[in-house]
């Protein structure tokens, strides 16, 4: 599994942030797109690697990315390992995919619609609007809201004053 090439996607430059997935030919909606894998962790070494990660972010503006999955209530996937090609996803306010947790055992990551050969594949992080500040969204999409934020919390983000930095 670790050195398997995705049958659906290519790695490659995008422009939405550094390095994207790419549709190697037509998907279908609802197709399983790629399974989202990394090392199984507890909750309590989930906590401890995002926080590393953020801040070594505050330091190094390279640093930052965070590839914790919520597994079940017990245990999360780290999928930073060079084996997840998942990782690569980028985030988007439109997205073609959406992550499904399949019954707390794996994460995949499913077509929402059809998606042509040579499109990003692209879905809504669902991050909270917590610190949302800290989560700027470059997807360029003409319904985006400026932050990575799941498109649940949309509304309580638009009543939010931006803050002055």
């Amino acid at each position: 599994m670790e050195n398997q090439k995705p049958e659906y996607i290519e790695i490659r430059k995008s422009g939405i942030h550094n390095n994207g997935a790419f549709a190697t030919k037509d998907i279908q909606k609802g197709t399983e797109v790629i399974e989202y894998v990394g090392e199984k962790i507890s909750k309590k070494e989930s906590e401890k690697r995002a926080d590393e990660v953020l801040e070594k972010s505050k330091k190094d503006k390279d640093h930052g990315a965070v590839y914790i999955f919520e597994l079940n209530k017990k245990f999360d996937i780290d999928g930073n390992v060079p084996w997840n090609h998942a990782k690569n996803i980028n985030h988007s306010c439109n997205p073609n995919c959406e992550a499904e947790n399949e019954d707390g055992k794996r994460i995949w990551i499913v077509a929402l619609r059809d998606i042509k050969k040579g499109e990003e594949i692209t879905y809504n992080y669902g991050y909270d609007i917590d610190n949302y500040e800290d989560h700027p969204c470059k997807c360029g999409s003409e319904n985006c809201v400026g932050y990575i934020v799941d498109k649940d919390e949309w509304s309580k983000l638009k009543k939010l004053p931006a803050k002055k930095g």
